[in-house]
């Protein structure tokens, strides 16, 4: 008995009009460029990964050395940027960190006036062998003070003006009643924010009303739980608050930062 032509095929083989489509196995060459791409691909995902662990533990550090400096209720959020952070590391400085710290406390002062949120921009921060201090080429800062925090630091009531770099401070006394002045809000040496151009705005300004207006906004309120280094440039009113912004060179972030 005679085999056909059609018997002799193999089994597998790609015939004209059955429809199918005959893939060829990739030739030698191929799969090592294939194995080569995928063993790039692994690597920067893991270069990526152990830089982002650097990171991360640059970022603990600088927030632990802030909490530790400032004392801080709560560990402060930071982040780091620019990649790769290793070769930084290396150097010893990195090039950028953002941080923002909120309710820095002002304790030993004559008016305590709490720091409510205050985001900081750091540049060539180096940080010591321990957790304990960091150091910044140059910083700038803004410390936003809420209208609550700084009508208990002068014990009268603050609050937005109607004007812009003004607010209204109100003055109340038991069977005296209450008056509201407007002053202007300015940066002052020292640190300071200062209230001047006072003007009655509702009220009759009594002898005891205008002696507790006096001691609240004749002499400037200290900033004194600010990181050492730090000047005051200006101050803006804002709907919830007053923020004081500030610029340093050589800025130290220690325990005795705040004294």
């Amino acid at each position: 008995m005679y085999r056909t032509h059609r018997d002799e095929e193999y089994l597998g083989e790609p015939r004209y009009g059955d429809g199918s489509t005959y893939v060829s196995p990739p030739t030698r060459t191929r799969r090592r460029l294939i194995i080569a791409a995928a063993s790039v691909v692994v690597l920067a995902l893991g270069a990526v990964a152990v830089d982002r662990i650097a990171a991360a533990r640059a970022e603990s550090r600088t927030a632990e050395a802030f909490q530790d400096g400032m004392g801080t209720a709560d560990r402060p959020s930071v982040r780091v940027t620019g990649f790769p952070v290793l070769t930084q590391l290396a150097k010893g400085s990195l090039n950028h960190v953002d941080l923002t710290a909120h309710d820095i406390p002002a304790n030993g002062s004559t008016r305590p006036l709490p720091v409510t949120k205050l985001t900081v921009g750091m540049d060539g921060l180096k940080t010591s062998g321990s957790a304990d201090a960091a150091h910044a080429r140059s910083v700038r800062a803004t410390a936003h003070l809420s209208y609550a925090d700084v009508s208990s630091a002068l014990g009268v009531e603050v609050s937005q003006g109607d004007e812009s770099g003004r607010v209204n401070a109100t003055a109340s006394l038991p069977l005296v009643g209450d008056v509201t002045v407007s002053a202007a809000v300015s940066a002052a040496s020292g640190n300071r924010v200062s209230f001047t151009d006072v003007r009655a705005e509702q009220g009759e300004l009594l002898p005891p009303l205008k002696s507790l207006l006096d001691k609240a906004l004749d002499e400037p309120i200290p900033l004194q739980n600010v990181p050492e280094g730090l000047h005051l440039r200006s101050v803006t009113t804002t709907e919830d608050g007053i923020d004081a912004r500030f610029t340093g060179r050589s800025v130290t972030f220690r325990p005795d930062s705040s004294a």
